[in-house]
This record gives structure tokens, C-alpha cells and sequence, in this order.
């Protein structure tokens, strides 16, 4: 299932940045729908990367991303600004996946 959820999250990812680069209602949007994008692409690669080898990283990965990137995402279509409060544990969590990661291969 993980490949399945990191395909999907990198098609969002996608289409966010192509919104961001098409319709987005102002600046800070589409910075916000590029940085998401940015994010989120990145961590599903890596998660399809590393889900025969590190299963718990590669889903701590996706989670995080998916919070930071679904939080920035809800701000640049009119979300609640509040919201930006809840982006850094997203950017925690994934922080936290890469360094689980690095443990990983280090016992390897």
C-alpha cells in the first residue's frame, strides 16, 4: 500500500503545482501550491524508494508530507490561516523520517 499512497500523493503533488502555476488567486498561493508540490513529490519518491528497505520511515515520510503539503494547500484555496501553525509538524515529521532513515542504513 505504500506505493499505491506514494503514487497518488505524487499525482496531488502535481496537480497542486500545476494549479499554482495556472490558477492560483495570488502570489503567496502559488507559493504556497509550489512549496507543497515541491515537498510532497519529493517524499513520495523517496517513500517508493524506500518501502522495501525501511517500511516505518517511507510511511513517516508520506504522513509528514502529506500534512505539510495538505496544510499549505487548504491556505492557498482560502483555508484558515491557523492552519500554518499545524505545517511544521508535517515539516517535523518528516525531519524525523529522514533521520529514522539514516539510523536505518547505519545498522545496515
Amino acid at each position: 500500500m505504500i506505493g499505491v499512497w506514494a503514487a497518488l500523493s505524487a499525482a496531488i503533488a502535481i496537480g497542486a503545482g500545476a494549479f499554482g502555476a495556472h490558477g492560483a488567486s495570488s502570489p503567496q498561493a502559488a507559493e504556497w501550491l509550489r512549496t507543497g508540490g515541491l515537498y510532497q513529490l519529493i517524499h513520495a519518491v523517496a517513500a517508493i524508494s524506500l518501502m522495501n528497505i525501511a517500511r516505518g520511515p517511507a510511511i513517516l515520510l508520506l504522513i509528514g508530507a502529506a500534512i505539510f503539503a495538505l496544510t499549505l494547500y487548504a491556505m492557498a484555496i482560502g483555508g484558515p490561516r491557523w492552519l500554518g501553525a499545524v505545517t511544521p509538524i508535517g515539516g517535523t515529521l518528516m525531519i524525523a523520517g529522514w533521520i529514522w532513515t539514516a539510523w536505518t542504513y547505519w545498522r545496515a
